[in-house]
C-alpha cells in the first residue's frame, strides 16, 4: 500500500566535509536502509529513489500541520544534489546551504564537530509491504521535502524528528514498533480496555460534572427568564408586580399567583392566567383597572380607594367575591 512516510536519518560515523565559504557539506547521508521508525528499505527502493532526491529543497524543521503545508520562505537553507546510492549503506548527497542564513554558522559547526549533529528527516511516498511482521518499502514513488529537524528530547541527535505514533519508538523492537504503528482504538478497546478506562476515567467523571454544571446553569437561566416574562405581562396587563407593591397595598398577584405563573408550560399560558387575573380584577373593581401603582382607578378617572387591610386575592374561593369588594371598598 502507499503511505506518507517520516524517516530522520544523521550522519553519526560520516565523514563529512563542509565548506562554509562555498556553503556545502559534502557526502551527508539522507536515507539508510534500515529507520530508526523499524522499518526497511529495499536496496533497489534506494536505488530507483536516488533521482527523485536530486535537487530536493530542504528546509528548517517539518511544516506545521502536515507533510503537505505550504512552507515559510524563510524556513529554505538550501538543496540536495550529487545523490548516489552506496550499496549497504544507502542514499549520501551533497548538501548546498545558504551561508548567508541564520542558521547557516550552527549547521556548519555541527558538521565539522558533531556529525551525529547533522541530520535529514524526510517526507517521502511510498509504497510498503510486511514481510515476517516488519514494515518494508519497497519503493519510493515520491519525495515531498527533506528537512532539517530539531528535537533532542526523542534520541540522542540535535536534528530528529518524532515518530508518527507520536512518540518515540526508536528504541523499541522493531517488530513491536511495527505494531504500535498500526494498532487501532478498536484494537486497545478489545485487549487493553483497563489501559482504555485508565486514561478516560477522570476524563469521563470531570465531563459528568461539567455537565452537571452546565444543567444547573441552564435551570437558573430559564427561571430567571421565565420571571422576566412574568414582569412583562404583569406590566403589559397593568397589574402590580409584587415585589414592587408595599405592604399596605392590595396583594393582586400574591406568591402563590406568581408560582402558577412560573409552572406554567409557555408564555401562551403564562399570558392566560395573567388575563384570567386582570378580568377577575376589572368585574371586582367595576370598570375599573390596576393601576401602575398597585391601585386601582375607574375608567371615568375617579380613584376607588385602596384597601385598608393588606389582602391577599389568592386567598379567596370561588364564593367570597363579596368579601374581597367588601375590604377594597
Amino acid at each position: 500500500m502507499n503511505e506518507t512516510l517520516q524517516e530522520f536519518c544523521n550522519s553519526r560515523g560520516v565523514p563529512v566535509r563542509a565548506d562554509r565559504t562555498a556553503g556545502v557539506i559534502r557526502g551527508v547521508k539522507i536515507l539508510g536502509l534500515k529507520s530508526r521508525n523499524g522499518r526497511t528499505y529495499l536496496p533497489e527502493a534506494l536505488d530507483r529513489a536516488a533521482a527523485l532526491y536530486e535537487n530536493a529543497k530542504v528546509n528548517v524543521n517539518h511544516p506545521k500541520g502536515g507533510p503537505s503545508q505550504p512552507r515559510d520562505y524563510r524556513d529554505r537553507i538550501g538543496a540536495i544534489r550529487n545523490v548516489t546510492s552506496r550499496p549497504g549503506e544507502g542514499l549520501f548527497a551533497d548538501f548546498h546551504f545558504n551561508p548567508k542564513h541564520p542558521l547557516a554558522e550552527q549547521l556548519a559547526w555541527d558538521a565539522e564537530n558533531s556529525p551525529q549533529n547533522v541530520g535529514f528527516s524526510h517526507n517521502v511516498q511510498a509504497r510498503t509491504g510486511r514481510r515476517d511482521g516488519v514494515v518494508v518499502v519497497e519503493a519510493i514513488v515520491g519525495v515531498q521535502s527533506v528537512d532539517l529537524v530539531a528535537d533532542p528530547a526523542t534520541t540522542d541527535g540535535l536534528f530528529e524528528q518524532e515518530t508518527e505514533t507520536g512518540g518515540n519508538t526508536a528504541e523499541l523492537d522493531p517488530n513491536v514498533a511495527a505494531v504500535l504503528k498500526d494498532l487501532t482504538v478498536e484494537q486497545l478497546k478489545q485487549y487493553r480496555g483497563d489501559l482504555v478506562e485508565e486514561i478516560t476515567g477522570p476524563l469521563l467523571a470531570e465531563l459528568d460534572e461539567l455537565r452537571a454544571k452546565l444543567d444547573e446553569l441552564s435551570a437558573e437561566e430559564a427561571a430567571r427568564l421565565k420571571r422576566e416574562t412574568a414582569r412583562r405581562l404583569l406590566r403589559e396587563y397593568r397589574l402590580p408586580d409584587r415585589a414592587s407593591q408595599s405592604r399596605r397595598e392590595p396583594s393582586v398577584v400574591g406568591p402563590r399567583f406568581m408560582e402558577s405563573l412560573l409552572a406554567a408550560a409557555d408564555e401562551r399560558a403564562m399570558r392566560e392566567l395573567v388575563e384570567e387575573r386582570a378580568e377577575l380584577v376589572r368585574s371586582l373593581g367595576g370598570r375599573g383597572h390596576s393601576s401602575a401603582d398597585g391601585g386601582f382607578s375607574s375608567a371615568g378617572g375617579n380613584a376607588v380607594p385602596t384597601s385598608r387591610e393588606q389582602f391577599d386575592i389568592d386567598r379567596l374561593g370561588a364564593g367570597d367575591a363579596k368579601s374581597f369588594v367588601e375590604a377594597i371598598t
